[in-house]
C-alpha cells in the first residue's frame, strides 16, 4: 500500500497526519508513506523525526482580509499554487499512491487538489469545528472528509461525505502513565509539575506571562516547570537572565517528547486548539486555557469553553492574562488535590480515543472500493 500525506504549518495539522500514518503502519508495516511539506514550517523538522520520508514544494496560504496588500498576497498565492500543482502531478504520478490524505496546512490544498485531478482517492481531516479555506475549496472534490467536531459553518458537498471521527492523536498520549513518564523524566512522585507552552508557533503573551511566573517560581522552588517558547526562545531566555538556569525549570524551544512531559505534569497551561484539547483530555489532565484571540470565528474560545464549563479547565482571556496571578492559581491548584482530581476525571469524560483507527479503517474502506 502506498499513501500519500500532505500537512504543513503548524504541529496542530502535522500531529494528526504522522498519529494517521503511525496507525497505518501497525496496520500495514510493508506500507510506504510520503509525507509532502514546506522546507520552512514545522513539518521539515517533526516528520523525519518521526521517522517518515518528505517532498518539499512551496505553499502560500489565501487571506480573507479585503485590503490592497491582501490581494496582492492572494494574487502571488494563486500563481504559487499554480506551479506547485504543476509539480505535484509528477511527483504523484511517479509515487502511485493508494490514497492521498490532506490533515491542513497551507500545502494541503495543492497537493490535495492534484490528487483529485488524477484520480487518486481521497480525504482530509478537519481539526476544528469552523472548516477552513483548505477544506471548503476541497469539499467538493474528496471521497472523503473526517471531522473533530460538528461543523458550525457549512460545505460544498453532500453530508454523507463527512464523518465525525475526532481527533487523531499518537498512540502514547493513549499509553503513556503519570508514574512512567515521570520515572523516565527523573521527577520525584510527590513534586508538583506544571507544564505551559503557546503553540508550536510560540506564543509572546504566554510567554511573557511564564516569564513572570518563572521568576517567582524560581525563588520558591516548590514547583517543577517545563516550557515551551517555540520560536520565541531566544527572547525568554534573555528576558530570564541568569533564573533561566534554575533547576526546577525547564525551557526548551520544542517539546518533542510531548507525551512524556504532558503525562508527567499536574497542570498543562497552553492555548486551546483542537490538537491540545484532544491530548490534554486523552491523558486526563487539569489545565489553563489561554485561547488565541487571531484565530477564525473565535473558535479557541469556544473549545476552551466547553472544557472550563465541564470543570476540566480554568479559561483566561489573554487580555486578563497575568504572570503573577496565574503563578498564584497554579500553586492553589497543585495544593488542592480534590479539585485536580475533579477536573482530570472532567477532562477523561471529554476524551474520544479512537479517532486515528476510526480514520484509517474508512480509509481502506475507500481503497478496497475503488480496487473493486
Amino acid at each position: 500500500m502506498k499513501i500519500l500525506v500532505a500537512c504543513g504549518g503548524t504541529s496542530g495539522h502535522i500531529n494528526p497526519a504522522i498519529a494517521i500514518a503511525n496507525e497505518m503502519k501497525i496496520r500495514h508495516p510493508d506500507a510506504d508513506i510520503l509525507f509532502i511539506g514546506t522546507k520552512n514550517n514545522r513539518e521539515a523538522d517533526l516528520v523525519p523525526r518521526a521517522g517518515y520520508n518528505i517532498t518539499f514544494v512551496k505553499a502560500n496560504g489565501f487571506t480573507r482580509a479585503k485590503t490592497f496588500k491582501a490581494l496582492k498576497h492572494n494574487i502571488k498565492a494563486l500563481f504559487t499554487f499554480a506551479s506547485t500543482s504543476a509539480k505535484l502531478r509528477k511527483v504523484i504520478k511517479n509515487f502511485a499512491p493508494d490514497v492521498a490524505i490532506g490533515t491542513g496546512g497551507y500545502v494541503s490544498a495543492p497537493v490535495m487538489y492534484a490528487a483529485c485531478k488524477l484520480g487518486i482517492p481521497s480525504v482530509i481531516h478537519e481539526q476544528n469545528a469552523f472548516a477552513g479555506v483548505t477544506t471548503k475549496m476541497l469539499a467538493s472534490r474528496v471521497d472523503r472528509i473526517f471531522l473533530s467536531f460538528p461543523l458550525k459553518n457549512k460545505l460544498d458537498c453532500p453530508p454523507e461525505k463527512c464523518l465525525l471521527t475526532g481527533n487523531p492523536i499518537k498512540r502514547e498520549f493513549l499509553t503513556k502513565t503519570r508514574e512512567a513518564a515521570r520515572k523516565e523524566l527523573g521527577i520525584d512522585e510527590n513534586a508538583s509539575v506544571v507544564l505551559s507552552c503557546g503553540g508550536s508557533l510560540g506564543a509572546r503573551e504566554i510567554n511573557d506571562a511564564f516569564c513572570e511566573m518563572a521568576k517567582l517560581s524560581a525563588e520558591e522552588g516548590i514547583i517543577t516547570h517545563f516550557h515551551g517558547a517555540s520560536s520565541d526562545y531566544e527572547r525568554v531566555i534573555e528576558k530570564l537572565g541568569d533564573t533561566a538556569s534554575a533547576p526546577n525549570l525547564h525551557i526548551m524551544e520544542y517539546i518533542y517528547n510531548m507525551p512524556d512531559v504532558m503525562a508527567a505534569a499536574d497542570i498543562v497551561i497552553n492555548r486551546s486548539g483542537a490538537m491540545t484539547l484532544t491530548e490534554i483530555a486523552a491523558l486526563g489532565k487539569a489545565s489553563v486555557l489561554i485561547p488565541s484571540p487571531n484565530v477564525a470565528e473565535n473558535h479557541q474560545y469556544y473549545n476552551a469553553k466547553t472544557y472550563s464549563d465541564a470543570g476540566a479547565a480554568v479559561l483566561i482571556e489573554e487580555k486578563d492574562l497575568d504572570g503573577k496571578k496565574l503563578y498564584e492559581l497554579v500553586k492553589d491548584l497543585c495544593s488542592d488535590k480534590n479539585r485536580l482530581h475533579e477536573m482530570e476525571n472532567a477532562a477523561l469524560s471529554l476524551a474520544k480515543t479512537n479517532a486515528a483507527e476510526e480514520i484509517c479503517a474508512e480509509t481502506e474502506k475507500l481503497i478496497a472500493n475503488r480496487a473493486q
